[in-house]
């Protein structure tokens, strides 16, 4: 699988330019996150916002399945070299969505201990119009 279309490096990139103009206004930049990655057998997720200039670093929120979400660069080439076991590698959600920014996921995957349980709370919560309820900070 392409991890990367065209147009997803295209939104990627211009993320990280209206990043760096955000800054030099002093305004803050919280997008949303432009794509999914994850380990199709194991806790691995990826959520990314930017892609650098290199065509490599990525920034976004990583969890590695640990129960601690870090929002930081990653490496694409490095996510794309994993193999896994039956031949898999990391794949990139061609469903994902979302309405809620790259802090939203962060605050919520910390509380919740992982990207996957966050983004099902995000799913009930907008199946049921209420407030997910999620652990204290």
């Amino acid at each position: 699988m392409i991890l990367l279309t065209p147009q997803l490096q295209q939104a990627l990139r211009d993320n990280y330019a209206n990043r760096h103009g955000c800054e030099a206004r002093g305004e803050r930049f919280d997008p949303l996150p432009v794509i999914k990655l994850f380990n199709p057998v194991g806790a691995a997720t990826w959520l990314a916002t930017e892609l650098a200039e290199d065509g490599d670093a990525l920034f976004g929120l990583a969890d590695l399945g640990f129960g601690c979400p870090e929002l930081g660069w990653f490496s694409l080439s490095e996510i794309a070299s994993v193999r896994l076991p039956f031949g898999l590698t990391i794949e990139r959600d061609l469903g994902f969505k979302t309405s809620h920014p790259l802090s939203a996921w962060a605050d919520w995957s910390r509380r919740a201990g992982s990207i996957i349980h966050a983004e099902a709370l995000f799913r009930r919560s907008a199946a049921s119009g209420t407030a997910p309820e999620i652990p204290p900070a």
